[in-house]
């Protein structure tokens, strides 16, 4: 039986294919009538499927629903629809060959000469925070398969993915067509687009795996989009730009309200200074420089304005260090704390939002860098570290939420259990310890830092760096130590500094000298046996 007539000479050694028929398929339907209005005009039949069908029609614009051209039905709640013969026939047939011509028209089958499909919304979905089935049906199947199919066949097929595309079509269907270079850039432009939302899908089963208590996976894949070029890097001879990883919602989707461009430097250490003040629960802030804390601390207790007390009782541990710092608060910056920050110079605040009171005040402070956390910031789940060659992976160094159910994991090796309020203290200095470069050593009082020695290349060195700075204030704190004391002369330096209590996680195999030192000064010590170095 003879199939429809093609008439070859639209199509063979002809730059310029004209469009007679379209497969419109979309969930972003941005732009979609202008476009559906702009086909209808030029006499394009349009065949189209559920929603996007139902949107025509009610405005107006004639529809061929795709069950009439393949006469099978929408089925298994529309996961199969497009999925036919048909369909992807009119879409890969190369009519520059004269079998394909042929088989088409004994086929019955007519070519498409433009497709507009985008996929669904996938990485909306798992931005939204669903879980579970709710993303796994939003995994598009039919749409890439349409949308590769049409790029592999730009010869003979215009493939349109963005509303951005749109345009350009809308001007094509006046010149009579679209051109091949148009039809090769928009190919180009749909193999990216699907390789990305492959790229999103593989990367959130990649997740769900490693949030399980499965192995880490065989392969992973990580996409990123550069947001933008930074001036320079770590030094001003080396290039540098941030990119954006597909789901991510951390320091890089930060908003920046106001301020010069930030640099690389800058967003090491706003997201240390996450790292630092977001471990803690009740309102705090962390001062950070050169990656590492220079003031963590929380407010005061019946503190009027919690999180504008945080901010001076951390900049109190080292005033000097905090000149030029980056400064991140996990509680709203208020007006207070704005005012607190007047003369002192800051590089960067970073906070989950900003009083409209603050940000006045701010304005004054033309160079301070303002960014406000996306509304699903998180701390990642995984920590990725580049290395020559390769990566390294690893689970997140987390803390549990409670004080409860840190303090009951403790061992109590010397001295006795402290009151409630100096418990808390020492929670706070073992959580701030961890956000402290190895060799790290935490001295507190009243949840606030008063000294803190870090990165040096043996503990002693650290815990004199901690005394030193915290001067007359080590008497009386406690001291947090982010791995085990290998000899009594880390310990020894605290003690005579007048320190309180001791916590380190244990298990040097000198510990035993490490407790008699504790015990003939009458200074409580917990094991928490577990470390937490940071390099």
């Amino acid at each position: 039986m003879a199939g429809p007539q093609i008439d070859p000479s639209l199509y063979r050694d002809r730059d310029v294919v004209p469009v007679r028929r379209a497969l419109v398929s979309v969930s972003d339907k941005t732009g979609l009538l202008e476009l559906a209005q702009a086909l209808a005009a030029a006499d394009v039949e349009i065949v189209s499927t559920g929603g996007s069908a139902a949107l025509l029609r009610e405005n107006g614009i004639a529809v061929k629903d795709v069950s009439e051209i393949t006469g099978f039905p929408e089925s298994l709640g529309g996961r199969v629809k497009t999925l036919h013969p048909s369909v992807h026939a009119g879409l890969l047939a190369d009519l520059r060959l004269e079998d394909h011509e042929t088989q088409l028209g004994e086929l019955g089958i007519l070519p498409f000469e433009l497709v507009v499909v985008n996929l669904y919304p996938f990485v909306e979905t798992v931005a939204s925070g669903a879980e579970g089935d709710a993303v796994v049906e939003q995994i598009d199947i039919g749409g890439p398969a349409m949308v590769r199919a049409s790029a592999k066949n730009f010869a003979n097929v215009a493939i349109a993915v963005s509303p951005e595309s749109y345009p350009a079509i809308i001007d094509a269907l006046g010149q009579g067509g679209t051109t091949l270079a148009q039809r090769r850039e928009l190919a180009a432009r749909a193999f990216a687009h699907t390789a990305a939302y492959d790229r999103a899908v593989a990367t959130w089963f990649a997740e769900e795996t490693l949030e399980g208590e499965g192995d880490l996976p065989q392969h992973l894949t990580i996409k990123a989009e550069r947001l933008a070029t930074l001036r320079y890097g770590e030094n001003s001879h080396q290039r540098a730009a941030i990119y954006t990883r597909v789901g991510g919602h951390g320091i890089a989707q930060a908003t920046q309200l106001q301020g010069k461009e930030m640099s690389y430097n800058n967003y090491v250490d706003a997201d240390a200074a996450l790292r630092a003040a977001f471990d803690l629960i009740k309102p705090a802030v962390a001062i950070i420089k050169h990656a590492n804390p220079c003031g963590i601390a929380i407010g005061a207790p019946q503190a009027l304005d919690p999180i504008a007390s945080a901010h001076l009782r951390a900049h109190e541990c080292d005033p000097v260090s905090a000149f030029g710092g980056v400064i991140a608060a996990n509680r709203t910056v208020t007006l207070k704390m704005a005012e607190n920050l007047r003369d002192i110079f800051t590089e960067v605040i970073v906070a989950p939002d900003f009083e409209p009171e603050a940000l006045e005040v701010f304005k004054l402070k033309k160079n301070l860098r303002v960014l406000q956390l996306p509304a699903d910031w998180r701390q990642e789940p995984m920590d990725v570290r580049l290395v020559s060659g390769g990566l390294l992976l690893q689970d997140a160094d987390r803390f549990p939420n409670e004080i409860e159910s840190l303090v009951d994991s403790w061992q109590l090796v010397s001295g006795e259990r402290p009151a409630d309020d100096q418990l808390e203290n020492l929670s706070f200095a073992w959580k701030s310890c961890r956000a402290v470069k190895s060799n790290a050593i935490v001295l507190a009082k009243n949840s606030a830092t008063v000294g803190i020695g870090m990165g040096q290349v043996n503990r002693v060195d650290s815990c004199r760096l901690a005394v030193e700075r915290a001067g007359d204030r080590a008497a009386g704190s406690v001291a947090a130590s982010d791995a085990f004391f290998p000899f009594a002369d880390g310990p020894q330096v605290l003690l005579d500094a007048g320190i309180t209590t001791i916590i380190q996680p244990g298990g040097s195999v000198r510990d035993q000298e490490v407790i008699d030192a504790a015990q003939a000064a009458g200074v409580t010590m917990y094991f928490t046996g577990e470390r937490h170095f940071f390099h």
